[in-house]
């Protein structure tokens, strides 16, 4: 009997290291347990999720999806993570720029 299939989400799953070059959550634990924070790959997720969450919580409330499943799932959806991580990087390149101004 083969082994129950776990849950499998709709649009696929998201990683830190996926296409940007970030570490992926074993390495982000390696890295704070060295640091001196004890942590494994599953806490090192867990904080990456609760991020996540804060940050969807007051959008989905904006748009009418309130409700904590809601936000739940939007914190989890790869779209939702890779969208995060790209203001994210928007946000870093701006402020490495020499003439400190952001392009709209």
């Amino acid at each position: 009997m083969s082994m129950p299939k776990g849950y499998k989400s709709r649009h696929g799953y998201a990683t830190v290291a996926s296409e940007h070059d970030g570490m992926d959550y074993r390495s982000i634990a390696e890295e704070m347990t060295a640091s001196g924070d004890k942590m494994n790959h599953a806490t090192a997720r867990n904080i990456f999720i609760r991020a996540m969450h804060k940050i969807a919580q007051p959008l989905c409330e904006a748009y009418g999806y309130g409700t904590d499943t809601e936000v739940t799932h939007t914190a989890f959806d790869p779209r939702f993570q890779e969208g995060v991580v790209e203001i994210v990087q928007d946000i870093y390149s701006c402020d490495t720029s020499s003439e400190g101004e952001i392009d709209i």
